[in-house]
């Protein structure tokens, strides 16, 4: 007995052991490879850092010059533009898509996977294909004069007061079926006896989903909210693709004027306290999302 209480004690051991000796190589290269690059990010944002890395402590004058800098103040411009119109056009496509395959109609297996598309491309493939599109040279202005109509205009990547708005036309394209997909997967969880209950007692349908069915879908429009901020702060490669910053430094965004900093100007500090700013707007929209979803899961 005691033999045969002590095997099993030793399978216990090591059944409770095994998924700890699993986990741990990718735990140790989530610590080293994010946590710990994030720590050291934030160390070189205080330090002198040019073309490398240096340790000479200068403390917070990185983050003094950054905000002095037009090209930050633009940058930071042209992210809330950016952000505002993507996280608005997204969300009422994505709420007027799902609302319509919502009503049952026919052909929906065949409409979703068409809307859901743009979405399993990357943004490198979405840039260059709306580059060519928007290029007044190559795509649509220059097929409609072929067409014949030769005073239609449609240039807005060429136009640094425009060109911030094809990001959003590209953006927006890709997106939209992913927020469709959310806000559909809320419409498809309400309780039907709550609406049928509503139409008993007279209400129309603008009244069922102003009054009952949109506050239904609050934690679809929070979490379409976060994702899509979260996208528009650390988007990168559709700028390079589509209009590379320009013209001039009318599309840069934090995320590519980091990346010019860091990398071909030579300012590793500005671009690390560039990058600190950038993570702690991501945590400041994060952190209360996470702690609000936690906190009705325990309720």
């Amino acid at each position: 007995m005691p033999i045969r209480t002590t095997r099993a004690d030793l399978r216990t051991r090591l059944q409770d052991f095994i998924p700890k000796i699993v986990l741990a190589p990718s735990l140790a290269a989530i610590l080293i490879f994010v946590y710990g690059f994030i720590v050291f990010t934030g160390y070189l944002s205080m330090t002198d850092s040019k073309m490398l890395p240096s340790f000479d402590f200068v403390g917070l004058d990185n983050y003094v010059r950054l905000f002095s800098l037009p090209a930050w103040n633009t940058a930071l411009i042209n992210l809330v533009i950016f952000a505002a119109l993507y996280i608005a056009i997204c969300t009422v496509i994505g709420l007027g898509l799902a609302i319509l395959l919502d009503q049952k109609i026919r052909g929906e297996g065949v409409l979703r996977p068409i809307y859901l598309y743009p979405m399993a491309l990357s943004f490198i493939v979405t840039g260059t294909a709306w580059k060519w599109f928007l290029d007044p040279g190559l795509g649509l202005e220059n097929t409609m004069h072929l067409w014949g109509w030769t005073d239609f205009q449609f240039n807005w990547i060429k136009d640094r007061h425009m060109a911030i708005y094809t990001l959003v036309i590209a953006a927006v394209w890709q997106t939209s079926g992913f927020v469709m997909a959310m806000f559909l997967a809320g419409l498809r969880g309400i309780d039907n006896e709550i609406l049928k209950a509503a139409q008993i007692d007279g209400a129309s349908n603008f009244a069922l989903y102003r009054r009952i069915v949109i506050p239904l879908l609050r934690p679809a429009f929070l979490s379409a909210f976060v994702i899509l901020f979260h996208m528009a702060i650390k988007s990168y490669d559709l700028v390079i693709a589509l209009t590379g910053g320009g013209p001039g430094r009318a599309t840069e965004l934090p995320a590519t004027f980091m990346y010019s900093y860091t990398f071909t100007r030579n300012s590793m500090g500005i671009g690390a306290a560039s990058a600190v700013i950038m993570l702690m707007t991501v945590a400041a929209i994060m952190i209360p999302y996470l702690y609000s979803e936690l906190g009705a899961k325990k309720e």
